[in-house]
């Protein structure tokens, strides 16, 4: 009897551990959020981006990766027709998040241009870096201007992106029309297989600078960006105010000097519907973390400009992180 006693006891230490253990175990399959106790009112977070040529989609992934760090929840990058069609999926409530272009929110929460209904369940989370405005050729078309693409074969943006209004706009401003090009909707990727194979001449490309596609091009090709002429910039300007002027500086896609075009900025928007604490944690993940971003666009941005161009309204989570930086949180 007195030999079982000690054996009995290492049993029930034995069961005690192995109870503990599956218990151990069990907070293992927990997000981050479930072991703080936080409780951010969603289990999955959806970035929608644009193509996998353009900077958005490379970009989401790497914002994916810092929001799940920093607040345990799966996240990802979904690729999209980009600035217009990421509102649609945001009207939708299909993302959670979203890239595009601080000219396209405007037009969204106003209801205007391509969107029929206005988009009110959005706020802005932060702005990024310009989008470049780029009208893209090659030596061999000889095209050096805007107005040498009359009667030219030219993408001018996948059907629901932003690009078409850049595209419309700054031919406006040179007294021309799609009606005077035989207009093309193509993504990044297909715009510069066309021009390389010949089956369109030209593109606008509105993305940071140097965007994938179009380094491709420049390696087989002698890529050449159109340049826009100062008055007509400043015209442009003038009638569109969220349009700033932008240089390619010397050396991108293998220039051999600077080209003046224009830019909007890029900017993340999100659900209106997100609770404060999680876009909170998802505007400082992004933020405090610039140098973990694994894009060369990570060196243009910072909490410091994330409110320049900001075209609409910030969603309050977004807000008191830029509060607690001393950056002025200015809507407009």
């Amino acid at each position: 009897m007195t030999r079982k006693k000690p054996l009995v006891g290492i049993a029930f230490m034995l069961v005690l551990s192995m109870v503990l253990a599956a218990c151990g175990g069990g907070d293992k399959g927990k997000n981050n959020a479930e072991k703080d106790g936080k409780d951010y009112g969603v289990k999955f977070i959806s970035i929608a981006t644009g193509g996998t040529g353009g900077t958005y989609y490379p970009l989401g992934g790497s914002f994916a990766n810092l929001i799940k760090d920093a607040t345990g929840i799966e996240s990802n990058a979904v690729t999209s027709g980009a600035s217009a069609e990421n509102m649609a999926l945001i009207k939708k409530e299909e993302v959670e998040v979203a890239f595009t272009q601080t000219d396209i929110a405007t037009y969204a929460t106003e209801g205007k241009r391509m969107f029929k209904e206005k988009v009110e369940n959005m706020k802005g989370l932060g702005t990024l870096y310009p989008e470049t405005i780029q009208i893209v050729t090659t030596e061999k078309s000889g095209i050096k201007s805007v107005e040498d693409l009359k009667g030219k074969t030219v993408s001018v943006g996948e059907s629901g992106s932003g690009v078409i209004a850049n595209a419309e706009q700054i031919l406006e401003i040179y007294g021309m029309s799609f009606d005077d090009v035989k207009a093309r909707n193509l993504s990044f990727d297909d715009s510069t297989t066309g021009i390389q194979d010949g089956t369109i001449d030209a593109a606008f490309i509105t993305a940071g600078t140097p965007t994938g596609a179009v380094e491709g091009l420049s390696a087989t090709e002698k890529v050449v960006i159109v340049p826009l002429d100062d008055d007509k910039i400043n015209a442009l300007i003038e009638k569109y105010p969220y349009y700033s002027k932008e240089s390619i500086k010397k050396g991108t896609y293998n220039s051999k000097s600077d080209v003046n075009t224009v830019a909007v900025q890029a900017m993340l928007v999100v659900r209106s519907d997100l609770s404060d604490d999680l876009v909170y944690e998802m505007t400082k993940a992004i933020y405090d973390n610039t140098d973990k971003i694994g894009h060369a666009k990570g060196e243009q941005i910072s909490a410091e400009n994330a409110l320049k161009g900001m075209s609409i309204d910030l969603h309050p989570g977004a807000k008191k992180y830029f509060d607690e930086k001393g950056i002025s949180a200015e809507n407009k």
